[in-house]
């Protein structure tokens, strides 16, 4: 992932925004918190790493997928290696 250097301090960022959100649900359940608070902490859990998510695909389409100096080859190999994680990342 040497193209997202130029990412990386708002990728950080964005992976330690979601500690501190995991970190917090484990201070909530060790508090005995409602379900319904912990359900809303969780849903902007998984609503961050889709955010995540989105970040790296996109980043990933334009490196390997876009950018004009690639070879048909590369292109394949790129897509399919972005078909298997989007396929995995569904399940």
């Amino acid at each position: 992932m040497t193209h997202t250097m130029r990412e990386k301090q708002k990728l950080i960022n964005r992976v330690r925004r979601l500690r501190g959100q995991m970190e917090a649900v484990e201070r909530m359940l060790e508090e005995e918190k409602g379900c319904a608070e912990v359900m809303q902490v969780i849903a902007g859990i998984r609503g961050a790493v889709n955010g995540l998510m989105a970040e790296v695909v996109e980043d990933h389409i334009h490196m390997h997928l876009a950018a004009a100096d690639l070879s048909q080859k590369d292109r394949d190999e790129a897509a399919a290696e972005l078909v298997d994680v989007v396929r995995a990342y569904m399940k």
